[in-house]
């Protein structure tokens, strides 16, 4: 037989501890090596897609408040205190708060005379006050009365029970007895009467 190429030495005491210390701890380790990696390749995916949704995100919210009440077309009809019949309507009607008044959009109002006879009011803007019964004017405020006198002027507040309107803003009238201009006007005795007040100018008909 042929000599060995080399000679074979057996392994210490020492070694065989230290090797059988590697296996066993290489028996515990590798299991829950196995087991994470395992983990982290079924896992990953999702932890890759869910990056954006996984982010905490704060919003500063805004507190809601309470929207005035807004109503379109809307139609008021009442009675004076002589029991004379009255109705106001608008375009738009909004009650910016709890109390009853109204802002108006184009508004409209008429009211029936005890002769008969009735007066029209209309302008850009308006806000009643229901409980007052008090209705004031802007913009292009047209007064008509049915016997043909029609009073243009920019401004005009309306006391309905009283029957009385005034504005204290330039007006122009004009009717049967011709054209006239004034500093403001005062409406009384249920539009019977008319008090051009300021500096007025009129021009009859007929050169009267």
């Amino acid at each position: 037989m042929l000599a060995p190429s080399r000679r074979r030495r057996p392994p210490t005491s020492g070694q065989l501890a230290r090797r059988r210390f590697a296996v066993r701890w290489a028996k515990r380790l590798l299991p829950a090596l196995a087991l994470l990696l395992l983990g982290a390749v079924a896992f990953w995916p999702e932890l890759e897609g869910n990056e954006d949704r996984s982010r905490v995100s704060f919003r500063r919210t805004v507190q809601p408040r309470a929207e005035a009440l807004r109503v379109v077309n809307p139609r008021y009809q009442g009675i004076d205190e002589l029991n004379r019949p009255f109705t106001i309507t608008a375009k738009v009607g909004q009650q910016p708060g709890s109390a009853e008044i109204l802002d108006l959009e184009e508004p409209r109002a008429d009211i029936t005379l005890t002769d008969g006879a009735w007066i029209f009011v209309q302008a850009h803007q308006g806000r009643f006050d229901k409980p007052a019964q008090h209705l004031d004017l802007t913009g292009e405020v047209t007064i008509y009365h049915d016997n043909g006198t029609m009073l243009l002027t920019d401004s005009a507040a309306v006391e309905i029970d009283a029957g009385t309107a005034s504005g204290d803003s330039p007006v122009a009238a004009q009717g049967s007895f011709g054209t006239l201009t004034a500093d403001g006007f005062r409406l009384t005795e249920r539009g019977a009467v008319i008090v051009f007040t300021g500096h007025a100018h009129a021009v009859l008909e007929g050169g009267r």
